[in-house]
């Protein structure tokens, strides 16, 4: 699948949903927020005609460009997300084949909201500098990561904890992204996430940190077990 328009995806993110999409059968529909106008996990679907999306993100000027980049039969819409405003997004489409999130901080609460849709495949970015541990952030409809810790380390759920809750559901762990950054369920995945859980390499990267001095950094702070 080719990526058009200068749009691209994150990494391998868009080879790992090709793969999936194909081998899932999924509806051609996908719902993402949290996005880049140019750099995101459903880049490539967005400019195939036969795909319909919904891109949300709180940033007027993203939304913006991403109007002047994208087709105009993608759906997308200038939102800051909380749980009290999801009901657009329930009721999109019909049926749905990727849900993709990634907001650097409610990511679960939002997953708990809107994984009863049912989607094919569920992309969701996991915070590696939680390690091993099942934990995400409280709810905070106001969260902004780097105004909640300097680090901005602080946000999201585990690997641990995300795989939990879509376990829940039926879905199991399908692949992770390999920057560690993302992880894919479907309802045939069949992951152990202990096994598959990869530290976020670019965070390492540019921290000059591991993953496990990420967490001592962070560990302190409020947590939601689950």
């Amino acid at each position: 699948m080719q990526l058009k328009h200068g749009t691209k995806s994150e990494a391998d993110e868009v080879d790992i949903l090709a793969d999936l999409a194909a081998t899932t059968a999924a509806p051609k529909t996908f719902v993402e927020f949290g996005f880049h106008p140019v750099k995101f996990n459903c880049a490539a679907f967005a400019n195939e005609p036969e795909w319909r999306g919904l891109l949300i993100d709180g940033s007027a000027e993203q939304v913006e460009d991403a109007k002047v980049l994208l087709p105009t039969w993608i759906d997308i819409r200038n939102s800051f997300l909380s749980l009290d405003n999801l009901d657009f997004i329930r009721t999109k489409f019909e049926r749905l084949g990727i849900l993709s999130i990634d907001v650097d901080g409610n990511d679960y609460w939002f997953l708990e909201k809107l994984i009863g849709i049912g989607p094919s495949i569920i992309s969701i970015e996991y915070n590696a500098s939680f390690e091993s541990a099942s934990v995400t952030v409280p709810y905070d409809p106001t969260f902004v990561r780097h105004q909640k810790h300097p680090t901005g380390w602080y946000h999201g759920a585990s690997l641990a904890a995300l795989a939990k809750l879509c376990r829940e559901h039926g879905y199991g762990l399908a692949a992770v992204s390999t920057y560690g950054a993302n992880a894919f369920f479907t309802k045939s995945g069949n992951l152990d996430p202990a096994a598959a859980w990869k530290p976020n390499l670019e965070r390492n990267a540019w921290s000059g940190t591991t993953s496990t001095q990420q967490w001592e950094a962070i560990k302190e702070m409020p947590l939601v077990a689950v």
